[in-house]
């Protein structure tokens, strides 16, 4: 597809591979215009960075927070229902857990998977079906919760 006059395209999260995030960043700046990509990531999906280090690269730090906008940005997500939380919180640990590249053990992924779930909000990480788990798995690692 073909979406004309895109100048800007937000990756969040590392994709599945190098082809993937070019293809993404090629829907911007088409028949001769300008266009650019920011990639936001996690210090620990930062590897994925030697993987693109052909690319024409800017390194930005994360800018510091406002107080009125951190708690404009907490207020708002504060708003979101929680059974959506838990499927964000499903599917991150769905789409990480199926990167092999990432080099992770399964504790440490569970681990940010629930550090994630902390982070949109949910008091205690989402329990997965015993079927997703062994599918995922996932069943005998000790931080993740198993629905009985």
């Amino acid at each position: 597809m073909d979406y004309p006059d895109v100048t800007l395209v937000i990756q969040v999260g590392i994709p599945s591979e190098r082809e993937q995030y070019i293809h993404r960043l090629g829907r911007t700046g088409r028949e001769g215009k300008d266009g650019e990509g920011i990639l936001l990531i996690s210090p620990w999906e930062e590897y994925f960075l030697d993987e693109i280090k052909d690319l024409t690269l800017e390194k930005l730090s994360l800018p510091d927070m406002e107080p009125d906008a951190k708690q404009k940005l907490e207020f708002s997500m504060a708003k979101i229902d929680g059974s959506v939380k838990e499927e964000a919180y499903h599917s991150w640990l769905g789409y990480y857990n199926s990167i092999r590249e990432i080099g992770r053990d399964k504790t440490t992924l569970v681990e940010l998977a629930n550090q994630f779930s902390q982070s949109i909000g949910l008091q205690r990480p989402p329990s997965l079906f015993r079927k997703t788990a062994l599918k995922m798995g996932l069943k005998d690692i000790p931080v993740i919760r198993i629905r009985k």
